[in-house]
Formats: structure tokens, C-alpha cells, sequence
């Protein structure tokens, strides 16, 4: 007689891949429970918008009439008609990704060892002083930028550049289309002292202080020497979690450029980010479909650089 194994998922036979997950499921029920408020969130408010737009990307809809299917049209628009993607936004999110990503992230990897090398006493006070502007956000970009670069005589820039004779007459800073990204590089790259700097600072509190000691002996020389060699290897999953960190930062960094330029569209597009093309699009257009398509693309950037970081930080085999 042949057993039942449909009554009691513990004993479904091992050879069936669905059998085999309902067994582990009811095995580790327990864990499973736990963990369902988090899955159900995550499935959602992640995967299901992901699948949508990945859906709607094949698209066009206005958010009013039924979704017409085009499939790779917008793709097809995109690489050969949007000049405004082409021209301003893809070229401008790299600049700004290489300013923000990169040089923000080793920026921050030098100040959070800067700030480790004091002492103990002040080590907090000035952590928290660094820390206290990601927390500000919009609050900082309209109060304290806006009037650091404002265009007339009492703007705090043109006022201490006038004063000491760099200039003779007052820049309009947010209104021109040569300074408008940089400054949105220097606003995000002081803001991006977030999290990550926080998980950076406290990485080094991780290593092991014998390891120096080791490393001398072996002939370590310098204080270059012994970060690339024992402090960031120690520090990996900081790292990583700090890379990741600026990565989610940099590329959805879109309303910095609306908030400094005082509206949804940049002068002359100067800074107009990938998030931007799709804010427009979604937003001042209806076009949906097609701003599903661009926020796709940035997935796909997103997934590439996130493979990056995890390459150069995540753990080796052996590790």
C-alpha cells in the first residue's frame, strides 16, 4: 500500500522540487510566521510596483484610458528621439553619480577616520555635528543654500566674493545653467554624511587593534599602508552597506534639483537627473507608460552598480 503524502506535508516524498518547499515550509513554520509581516510588505510595496512598471513599460497610458500595449517602442523612443534624456539627463545623472558616488563615498571614508582619530571625549560631538544636515534635508536646502546662493548683494557667496574683490558684480548662481549642477553636487555630497558615515564610523570600532601591532611587525610603514591593508578589509560589510547606501542616495537624488531651482524644471535643464525625466513624464505629462520605461532603465543602472559595490566589498570566497 502506497503511503499518503498528501496529508502531512513532513512526509512528501524528497523527489519533487513543490514537495520538497512545502516540506521546509511546514518544517520551519515557526520562522516563516515571523517573518511574514516582512515578506507581505515587501512583496507589496517592492515586488509588485516593480512588476507593474515593468508591465507598463511595454505601454502607453495616461492614467485615465485603458493601457494600450506597444512593446519595445518606448524603448526605441528613448534611445532615438527623447534628446532631452540623451543630452541632458543621462549626461548629467553619470557627472553626477561619479561626484556624488565615488568622491562623496571616499570623501566620507576619509572623515569618518579623520573624525576616529580623536579622542573619545569629542569623537561623538563632532560625529553628530557631521551627521546633523542629512537629518535637515528640504529645511537646509531652502533655508541655508538658497540664501548661501542667492543672486543678489546679500547672498552669503556673492556677498564674501564681492567683499574681498573675487568678483565685481553678483552671480546669479541658481539661475545659471554653467554652476546649477555643481552646486547640486557640493548640497548632496554635504547632505550625504548619512547612515553610511554613521556604519563607516562605527566599522573601525570593529577592527581589531592587535592586527596593527601584527602589521608593523611585518612591516606596515604608514597610516596608507594600514588602512588598505588591514583597516578596509577589516571593515568590509560597513563598507558594503555604505556603498549600497550612497548608491540608493545618488540615483533616486531627483527633488534636490527642484527644490534649489525653486521649480520642476532646472535652468535649461542643467540638472535635470534620470529621476527627473521620469518625475516629468509621470507627473506633468500623464505618460506613464513611458516614464515606467525610464524608471526601469534606472533599475537596470541601479542592479548594475549595486553588483559593483557588492564585487568590490562583498565577501571573497574563503572569507
Amino acid at each position: 500500500m502506497k503511503p499518503n503524502l498528501t496529508t502531512n506535508p513532513t512526509r512528501m516524498a524528497p523527489g519533487f522540487p513543490l514537495q520538497k518547499m512545502l516540506s521546509t515550509l511546514w518544517r520551519q513554520r515557526l520562522s516563516f510566521i515571523f517573518l511574514a509581516p516582512f515578506l507581505i510588505c515587501f512583496t507589496l510595496f517592492i515586488l509588485v510596483p516593480v512588476f507593474m512598471a515593468m508591465f507598463m513599460s511595454f505601454t502607453t497610458y495616461d492614467g485615465f484610458h485603458t493601457p494600450k500595449f506597444v512593446g519595445f517602442d518606448n524603448f526605441i523612443t528613448l534611445i532615438t528621439q527623447d534628446q532631452i534624456f540623451m543630452k541632458y539627463a543621462l549626461p548629467n545623472t553619470i557627472k553626477f553619480a561619479f561626484f556624488v558616488g565615488p568622491v562623496g563615498y571616499a570623501l566620507t571614508f576619509f572623515l569618518a577616520w579623520l573624525i576616529y582619530q580623536l579622542p573619545k571625549s569629542i569623537r561623538d560631538i563632532v560625529a553628530l555635528a557631521i551627521y546633523a544636515p542629512s537629518m535637515v534635508g528640504g529645511i537646509a536646502l531652502t533655508v541655508v543654500w538658497q540664501a548661501a546662493f542667492s543672486g543678489d548683494y546679500v547672498g552669503y557667496l556673492n556677498n564674501f566674493l564681492m567683499k574681498f574683490g573675487f568678483i565685481n558684480a553678483p552671480i546669479l548662481w541658481l539661475q545659471s545653467p554653467d554652476y546649477f549642477l555643481n552646486i547640486m553636487i557640493v548640497v548632496t555630497v554635504w547632505m550625504g554624511f548619512n547612515v553610511g558615515f554613521l556604519a563607516m564610523l562605527a566599522g573601525f570600532d570593529t577592527v581589531n587593534r592587535e592586527l596593527y601591532e601584527a602589521g608593523r611587525i611585518d612591516g606596515i610603514a604608514n597610516r596608507l599602508q594600514e588602512i588598505y591593508y588591514i583597516t578596509v578589509p577589516s571593515m568590509k560589510p560597513q563598507m558594503l552597506f555604505s556603498s549600497v547606501m550612497a548608491i540608493v542616495g545618488t540615483l533616486k537624488a531627483g527633488a534636490i534639483s527642484s527644490q534649489l531651482a525653486g521649480g520642476p524644471v532646472s535652468p535649461q535643464y542643467s540638472g535635470h537627473l534620470i529621476l527627473n525625466h521620469v518625475d516629468d513624464y509621470a507627473f506633468q505629462r500623464y505618460e506613464l507608460g513611458y516614464a515606467s520605461m525610464v524608471s526601469i532603465v534606472l533599475l537596470v543602472i541601479s542592479y548594475f552598480a549595486m553588483r559593483l559595490s557588492y564585487r568590490l566589498f562583498g565577501p571573497k570566497e574563503g572569507e
